[in-house]
């Protein structure tokens, strides 16, 4: 869905995932730094968006998803996943309940997978789920920022900002009376900064939670049943997870940055080397500089020199080997 802020001075539009919206809007870098001030806002309107809604709503997401959600008070926002039954990460959901509804966000293009998977557990449950992807549209505010969303709006609030899921009718005066804008490609610096995965990036068909930090904020270790759980049990009890997220530092003189997929090795074996990994994302820093973040195997030493392609790389921990 093509966001009616591409109009706006300066929109160069996304490409890939982020389709639809616009990367930047002239100025990356100052676009960054008005986010990390807590300044403008992210038009984040490719996203899906999905409402769950009925009297059953909590306690059934309860039993599909890897959060505790059974008693969720109405406005505390949370993550969730849903598994395969291996355990393998084929959902990600964003949500917030206004006491009436669950709200949710995922990854643009992934709500028709959703939304069917959760039709077919209905059952008897007294619920209803909707596609709500053309009504409403998802603004990210950033952390600190003062901007007061319009009155009715649902509102995800985090410790990196709030998610507003404004009617997509009123997007652009939201914009001109809230601006300046900033691209997704701030918005994704601040995330890879953080050492925030994101679905279809840090993932691929085989990542368990484990592997990527998602233990305890997306998954919680001490509720019921769901699809998936014995892998969740199993890592977390009895063993560890083949890969581990790591977040690397990139040899700022290269002109380019490495894509999705780039082979990461031991710098010390040089391009030739075995592949220990890829890279996952990668950005430049209004401060760091080049960055990324990597899935790497296990036992690769946490101060080893890695190399991304032909990148120099020094890595710093996310998930414990």
């Amino acid at each position: 869905m093509k966001s009616p802020l591409l109009s706006l001075p300066g929109a160069v539009p996304a490409e890939g995932r982020d389709e639809g919206v616009a990367a930047h809007y002239g100025d990356l870098f100052r676009e960054q730094r008005a986010l990390a001030d807590g300044a403008g806002f992210v038009d984040l309107s490719h996203r899906g968006v999905v409402t769950v809604s009925g009297g059953d709503r909590l306690s059934w997401l309860h039993l599909l998803l890897t959060q505790h959600v059974s008693d969720l008070p109405a406005g505390r926002a949370t993550e969730a996943l849903i598994l395969s039954a291996n355990g393998h990460i084929e959902h990600a959901l964003s949500l917030v309940d206004d006491g009436e509804t669950v709200w949710i966000h995922v990854e643009p293009g992934t709500q028709g997978e959703l939304i069917a998977y959760l039709e077919s557990m209905k059952f008897f449950y007294r619920v209803e789920v909707a596609d709500r992807t053309a009504d409403f549209a998802v603004v990210h505010l950033p952390a600190g920022s003062v901007t007061e969303a319009p009155e009715g709006t649902v509102v995800r609030e985090t410790a990196y900002g709030r998610d507003l899921f404004l009617p997509r009718a009123g997007l652009e005066s939201f914009a001109a009376a809230h601006g300046p804008a900033a691209g997704v490609l701030a918005y994704e610096a601040l995330r890879v900064e953080a050492h925030r995965p994101r679905l279809g990036f840090e993932t691929d068909h085989r990542t368990i939670p484990h592997e990527i930090g998602l233990i305890g904020s997306a998954v919680h270790l001490q509720k019921g049943c769901y699809r998936g759980q014995e892998t969740v049990a199993r890592v977390q009890n009895l063993g560890k997870p083949p890969r581990r997220l790591v977040f690397l530092h990139l040899d700022g003189s290269e002109v380019f940055l490495p894509g999705h997929g780039t082979p990461v090795r031991l710098a010390a074996d040089g391009e030739e080397g075995r592949q220990l990994g890829f890279v996952t994302s990668a950005v430049r820093h209004h401060e760091l500089g080049p960055i990324a973040l990597a899935l790497v195997k296990r036992n690769v030493p946490v101060d080893a020199p890695l190399i991304a392609g032909t990148t120099a790389a020094a890595q710093e921990t996310v998930v414990e080997p």
